[in-house]
């Protein structure tokens, strides 16, 4: 076992790994944060995605010991402080973008980086942007608008 210190949603964490432990079982496992969900575990199905320094990454083929020195963003971090959901939730709930629930939070936590970037896309753009993600039930139109609402609503609130 080694002792990694990394930052995790926002707080400082130090935790205990085998170096050869994926993110996504750190995050689970070791800090109980289970809207990361582990489908494929090869990096094809996007549900364990989450932002590490702002960038989506598979975490399920991301070694933990990676992430070291690094902050780390799940879904459970992009919540307000008092529970209220992130304009990117709102924008899946309001465009009924979820149906099982399990591609959900890697789909939020890519749409994140999206909106961070502070860029317009093309609708094009965005499929291409959500490839590495898996959906079995919503056949990806209503994420999508989901993304494309939400972008639009950023920059419409900072004037662009």
């Amino acid at each position: 076992m080694r002792i990694i210190e990394l930052e995790v949603n926002g707080k400082k964490t130090e935790v205990a790994i085998d170096e050869r432990e994926s993110l996504a079982d750190t995050l689970r496992e070791r800090l109980h944060l289970t809207s990361v969900k582990k489908g494929c575990e090869v990096g094809e199905c996007g549900a364990c995605t989450v932002l590490v320094d702002g960038k989506a990454v598979d975490s399920c083929i991301y070694l933990t010991l990676w992430a070291a020195g690094h902050k780390v963003l799940t879904v459970e971090g992009i919540t307000g402080p008092g529970g209220e959901l992130s304009a990117v939730q709102q924008a899946f709930v309001d465009e009924a973008a979820v149906q099982c629930g399990f591609c959900t939070p890697g789909l939020i936590m890519t749409a994140v980086e999206i909106v961070g970037t502070g860029r317009r896309y093309t609708r094009e753009e965005l499929r291409k942007m959500i490839s590495g993600h898996l959906c079995r039930c919503t056949g990806y139109q209503n994420i999508l608008n989901a993304i494309e609402r939400v972008v639009n609503e950023t920059h419409k609130a900072v004037g662009k």
